[in-house]
């Protein structure tokens, strides 16, 4: 059982704190206000909880979970500062969001209960006996009325075969005709006399899924009939029961006219009985086809049909059955269920769902595999990194896994519990990328929205932004990032003001930003800044012995994403993998395991050598020296010049398998689609390569 402290006894203080109480999971130690008289705390003494008015009495190394809701951020950092290691901090923001999150849940169950409730009190309340049979013939709907002509209890029938209830019982039959039969005379074993109609259970699409018989004792038709002799009265009466209804009801005569409607269906539909009653079926529907006119049309009932109705295009689920009188069909009557609330409940579920998953970064270290001395120095300084506020910069190739570090440097930092930003500065275009990362006030530009937006480190203020690519920003880009890193101040595009914030910055590229500022394309002063904490994530190439536990734990990975149960890799397939040179890194053996698993029988469970593709730049090892295309030898040749061409053709050739999409391209290589274009345009491939 979890012990909890909940300091902050209001309005949402009391809604938590009735929920855990509610709860067997939870030990409420205390509820603690500087206002003895806050409803939390008047309700805490009524249940014998023990009540304070500062928390450090109560805190202790027992407590598992603190819940603070006082909207106080001086109390919050207070708790933070001295609670144990092993308690769990929650804001209150996130403890009211799940407690009015569980009180809707509540409200929905019960609300469903309610219904359930009340379909079972109709079946209960109709003077026919019902029986429903599915398709294999047992029984599973069996009400109290059947149970009075039967002389059998509900609970021997439920889960029985219908004949061993009802001897006699054609349901079986129905189950393989699929045909209706109505009206037909039946005698039982106990020597009552019943009239009965016997109807298949169909989905919409032609499915069998059981039948229904509807059974009523002659002699109380027959006194029925003669008690109830005036049309008049049997109008009233059934419009009496259809009024008392809490879901719409529409019935319509065998031409498809409207004859009835209950208030219920006004209320859900917006439509008034002169504007149905008289008219087409069809006056109702806004969206889909008339469920009315499907059942006249084939005498068969419908049921769970979606649809939109009236004005409003009311989401609703549609039942209609068919009236037939003596072998003769009377019209249909039709009973619809409101299902945009639920929806809407359901939407602002899945709303709140994101919003939590948005304050929270994806991956920790333990996420990392490093087992080579290079990765375990990486993971030792950003474990240190995460411990400072400052700047981090990751720097190694693309695919090295650059964002699962900056994902774990946020989680293990005291930003933990604030939003974690990701920014791919090479994947936005330089017009917009100031604009999405500082905001923009009205007016700024054409198409700016009115009030102004809040920029990308607005909305990481108090937590980390990841800026990837950090080596392609503009210019104009780098003098206003160095304004954040130097004074802490963002001023919007079209802004005079400046705005404080307090954003930790994580940076990552894999372009050498020396020799871009040998270049003139970035400034020197905030390579500085930024290269006050850098962390080398070495290749692939340099940490092989990482290939196999990589493979574990990207199969694992893989067989959840595409639903497979590969359970592993053969020693074949591994050794060529531990040959190649993955210039692609961790990134491309992703792509290859995953392409591999694709490709691989659904019985087949080992990824071996036939799986894997043909790997390009295959090296096995103890091979000479490099051979260029023309059979000569690259010894003594400069290696910026072997490793300039080897990449041209690498990138020449991987342009002509994707017929020339540079995006693809790109994707395959793990490069940007701008890298690629400099690159392009550096070794002249542009034209060359689609030749």
């Amino acid at each position: 059982m979890q012990k909890v402290l909940i300091v902050g006894a209001g309005k949402g203080g009391t809604a938590v704190l009735k929920i855990l109480k509610e709860s067997e999971m939870f030990h409420l130690t205390a509820v603690i206000d500087k206002n003895q008289n806050a409803p939390g705390i008047l309700y805490a003494r009524k249940e014998k909880i023990p009540t304070g008015e500062n928390w450090g009495p109560f805190l202790d190394e027992n407590i598992d979970i603190i819940i603070e809701i006082t909207g106080d951020d001086l109390v919050f950092k207070n708790l933070r500062d001295h609670k144990p290691k092993r308690t769990v901090l929650i804001p209150g923001s996130v403890a009211f969001l799940v407690s009015k999150l569980m009180e809707e849940k509540e409200e929905l169950i019960q609300k469903h209960q309610y219904e359930s409730y009340l379909q079972e009190l109709i079946f209960n309340a109709t003077n026919d006996g019902m029986v429903v049979i599915d398709n294999q013939g047992s029984v599973i709907l069996f009400n109290r009325r059947a149970e009075e002509m039967m002389g059998v209890k509900k609970e021997d029938a439920l889960g029985s075969f219908v004949v061993d209830v009802i001897p006699k019982s054609r349901l079986p039959i129905i189950l393989k005709t699929k045909r209706v039969e109505t009206n037909q005379e039946m005698l039982l074993g106990n020597g009552r006399k019943i009239i009965t109609t016997r109807i298949p259970i169909l989905e919409e699409n032609g499915t069998l899924i059981g039948a229904l018989a509807v059974f009523k004792d002659i002699t109380e038709v027959v006194n029925l009939a003669e008690e109830i002799t005036d049309l008049k009265e049997i109008q009233t009466m059934l419009q009496a029961i259809i009024h008392s209804s809490d879901d719409a009801i529409s019935v319509v005569d065998e031409y498809g006219r409207g004859i009835l409607i209950n208030p219920a269906y006004t209320r859900l539909t917006g439509l008034t009985e002169e504007q149905v009653i008289g008219h087409p079926a069809t006056a109702d529907i806004s969206e889909g086809e008339s469920m009315h006119m499907k059942v006249l049309q084939t005498r068969r009932a419908v049921r769970g049909v979606p649809m939109r109705v009236g004005p409003s295009k009311r989401e609703v689920i549609v039942n209609v059955a068919p009236i037939i009188v003596n072998g003769k069909l009377k019209g249909s009557v039709g009973v619809i269920h409101d299902m945009s609330e639920m929806k809407s409940l359901s939407r602002e579920l899945n709303r709140a769902r994101q919003l939590i998953r948005t304050l929270e970064a994806k991956y920790t270290f333990e996420d990392i595999i490093g087992i080579s001395d290079e990765m375990t120095l990486a993971i030792e300084q950003a474990k240190l990194g995460a411990k400072t506020p400052a700047t981090v910069l990751l720097r190694g190739e693309s695919g090295t896994g650059k964002e699962l570090f900056a994902h774990a440097i946020h989680n293990a930092s005291d930003r933990k519990y604030n939003k974690f930003i990701r920014v791919n500065c090479a994947a936005i275009s330089e017009s917009l990328l100031e604009s999405e990362l500082f905001g923009y006030e009205e007016g700024a530009f054409s198409g700016a929205v009115r009030g102004g937006k809040r920029g990308l480190f607005e909305e990481a203020n108090n937590g980390s932004i990841f800026l990837d690519e950090i080596g392609e920003l503009s210019a104009n880009t780098q003098a206003k990032l160095l304004r954040v890193l130097q004074e802490h101040e963002i001023i919007r595009v079209g802004g005079t003001k400046p705005l404080a914030i307090n954003v930790r910055i994580i940076a990552a590229t894999n372009v050498n930003l020396e020799k871009g500022i040998a270049k003139g394309t970035f400034r020197e002063d905030l390579y500085y800044r930024l290269n006050r904490m850098p962390i080398h994530i070495p290749p692939l190439r340099k940490r092989k012995q990482e290939i196999p536990a990589l493979c574990e734990r990207l199969i694992t990975k893989i067989n959840r994403d595409y639903g497979r149960n590969v359970e592993g890799i053969t020693e074949a397939a591994l050794n060529q993998l531990m040959r190649y040179d993955w210039p692609g890194n961790v990134r491309e053996l992703e792509n290859i395991l995953g392409r591999a698993i694709i490709f691989m029988h659904y019985t087949e469970t080992l990824i071996d050598v036939h799986h894997l593709p043909e790997l390009m730049n295959r090296k096995q090892a103890g091979e000479p020296a490099v051979i260029n295309e023309n059979g000569s030898s690259s010894i003594g040749r400069p290696l910026s010049k072997m490793v300039e061409e080897y990449e041209s053709r690498v990138i020449q050739q991987t342009l002509l398998q994707c017929n020339g999409n540079k995006t693809v391209t790109a994707k395959t290589l793990g490069l940007s689609v701008r890298n690629l274009y400099y690159k392009l345009e550096k070794y002249k491939l542009e034209n060359n390569s689609m030749q």
